[in-house]
């Protein structure tokens, strides 16, 4: 079997030019789909930015508020916001630009669990910033005005605020990654089930102090960070597991069309 029967997306081999223009071409279509989604949301910036932070307006001491202490915060800030969150609804699209980038260099079995892969990704990705914002916000900020000490009144800062959630965001979205990366690491043989088991212990520790890392200095954002990424890297073992037999498939149908 030719590598052109095993990759059917795969034609004659294209020079380096015509990668370049094909890069570009993939580049500027993620571009422009961030910049229309900055554009049609940029007029609701104020109104997309009370929606960020209503779990932590919500959690104000009574007769309380938050404010801006920057001269340019009360337009600088809404306007960050919609440019980041311009950028995270436009990772599907980016991402399938990659990905239609590099497939017609895999094989047809590659292609079948990267494409799983990444949709997966995507969705855990989201996910965990969907259960950032549902769950963690809510007992974050009603935890920090429990501790204000006497005396010290509880005002915070509408820039200082978006920053703190912002990284809480890409925390969360990337610690829902841990599936991902487990089987990606059994998959390409990088590591086994077996190896992973034997490693729990380590990985654990490692997953108090990756939130301990990422999440403001509270015992609640560590602990509902570290707690998740745990779940998901059991989680990540049982998918491994399904996966490994399926990337033996696929490795042996590799080297029995390389051999054609």
């Amino acid at each position: 079997m030719s590598s052109n029967t095993e990759n059917p997306y795969k034609k004659d081999e294209m020079p380096l030019l015509s990668h370049l223009i094909e890069l570009r071409t993939r580049l500027i279509k993620a571009v422009l789909t961030i910049i229309v989604l900055f554009v049609s949301l940029i007029s609701f910036a104020n109104e997309i930015y009370l929606i960020l932070v209503q779990p932590l307006m919500n959690q104000l001491p009574e007769n309380s508020e938050m404010v801006a202490t920057g001269l340019i915060d009360p337009f600088f800030t809404p306007f960050k916001l919609v440019l980041i969150l311009s950028f995270f609804l436009a990772v599907p699209v980016v991402l399938h630009q990659v990905w239609s980038f590099v497939a017609p260099g895999l094989y047809t079995g590659e292609r079948k669990y990267g494409r799983a892969i990444l949709t997966s990704s995507i969705v855990l990705f989201y996910a965990g910033m969907v259960f950032c914002y549902f769950i963690v916000f809510p007992l974050m900020f009603q935890f920090f005005p429990s501790v204000v000490p006497d005396g010290i009144r509880y005002i915070p800062d509408m820039t200082n605020s978006l920053n703190i959630m912002i990284k809480l965001f890409f925390a969360f979205g990337l610690a829902f990654e841990v599936p991902i990366f487990t089987v990606v690491a059994v998959w390409s043989g990088a590591t086994t089930v077996e190896k992973l088991r034997q490693g729990r212990s380590y990985i654990i520790v490692a997953a108090f102090a990756i939130g301990m890392l990422l999440t403001p200095p509270d015992m609640i954002s560590q602990t509902l960070l570290a707690i998740p990424m745990w779940l998901l890297f059991e989680l990540g073992l049982l998918f491994a597991i399904w996966f490994k037999p399926k990337v033996a498939e696929l490795n042996t149908q590799t080297a029995v069309s390389k051999q054609s």
